[in-house]
């Protein structure tokens, strides 16, 4: 199935029947007086998250939706029937916009969070409500309201708690792959990863985290270059950032550094937010470096860059450190749990 996490929708409640016109006919009961009945509600549209979906695609096929109008009031004071809401299953983690206002409506971030969109229209009054001491026949009733349209943008964005990220081929999908079960494509060209993957990364009993594998990111990324524009917004939930160098030979000299100032710079122009979360810097491919030569190699990055954070070392290839990184990220996991339950 296609990944798409970002559509445009039109929703419409709907409207509300009319009040009824009418008046008691019964034998040996004359002037019966009004007994029209009220219009019935439209109904409303709301979106509810679920996990057992992970994809926007079905939205491509149907754009509008429509709930149903009240029916119209009728005589013996009878109300008419209301219309039934429309409910919409979304992905957890979607967020809705209005697109017309740019006002966000609505952030579904758990299974079975749920917001109504769009008001169902209210139901006329029928001419028995505006009978009075001094108007015994009303011929008045009143028209049921129309129900709210809305054009919305629907987005989706990842839920995880760790996102990788770096250059196309520093070997994130290897390290999810390596790490979880989660199955991305794996080749040596650029842009191999095109939607975002998910994998689930077992550390213990009972503990497990999120991993979520981004597409590589160019120089450019967040003008609208490559891929990355379109992923960056997956990284905005996560909790922590492994930023992966590539360290094999071909990829020396500068590349590292070059590489990590052009994802720095691309992150610090799309959000000062994302740019600011936690971010550990992971070294990939070690099993590629003569050890000799490996504590010096990643002195120079770290000294080239003016990292000051936590440095991790991987071998995506040959899970040469993973189980590190997921002791260390499951108790940096725990600690930011324990700190919101305190604060």
């Amino acid at each position: 199935m296609n990944f798409v996490d970002d559509i445009d929708v039109r929703v419409a409640a709907g409207s509300g029947g009319h009040g009824c016109l009418s008046f008691r006919r019964e034998k040996f009961i004359p002037r019966g007086g009004p007994d029209g009945g009220d219009g019935g509600d439209g109904g409303s549209v709301f979106f509810i998250a679920s996990d057992a979906t992970n994809t926007l695609v079905d939205f491509r096929i149907s754009k509008i939706y429509r709930a149903e109008n009240g029916t119209q009031g009728s005589g013996k004071n009878m109300t008419g029937k209301s219309g039934v809401d429309l409910e919409i299953i979304v992905p957890v983690g979607t967020t809705i916009s209005d697109l017309d206002t740019q006002e966000e409506i609505g952030d579904l971030k758990k299974h079975g969070d749920r917001i109504k969109v769009a008001q169902g229209g209210e139901g006329g009054l029928g001419n028995a409500r505006f009978k009075s001491s001094t108007n015994r026949a009303p011929r008045k009733i009143t028209k049921g309201q129309e129900g709210e349209s809305r054009h919305l943008q629907l987005e989706l964005k990842l839920i995880a708690d760790i996102g990788l990220l770096g250059m196309p081929n520093a070997g994130k999908s290897s390290l999810i792959r390596k790490m979880s079960s989660a199955k991305p494509k794996i080749a040596d060209y650029p842009f191999t990863t095109l939607y975002p993957n998910l994998g689930v990364v077992s550390v213990g009993m009972l503990q497990s985290f999120v991993m979520a594998d981004i597409p590589g990111l160019i120089q450019g990324a967040a003008e609208g270059s490559g891929l990355g524009l379109e992923f960056l917004r997956h990284l905005e939930r996560t909790k922590i950032l492994l930023h992966i160098l590539d360290l094999s030979p071909d990829n020396v000299d500068m590349e590292p550094i070059n590489a990590f100032n052009d994802i720095d710079s691309e992150l610090k122009k799309y959000s000062e937010a994302l740019y600011k979360k936690p971010r550990w810097l992971v070294f990939n491919k070690i099993d590629l470096v003569a050890p000799s030569d490996l504590d010096l190699m990643c002195e120079k990055i770290i000294d080239a860059i003016g990292w000051q954070g936590k440095v991790l070392r991987v071998s995506a290839l040959s899970g040469e450190g993973c189980d590190i990184i997921a002791k260390n990220v499951m108790e940096e996991l725990d600690k930011m749990a324990s700190e919101e339950v305190l604060s």
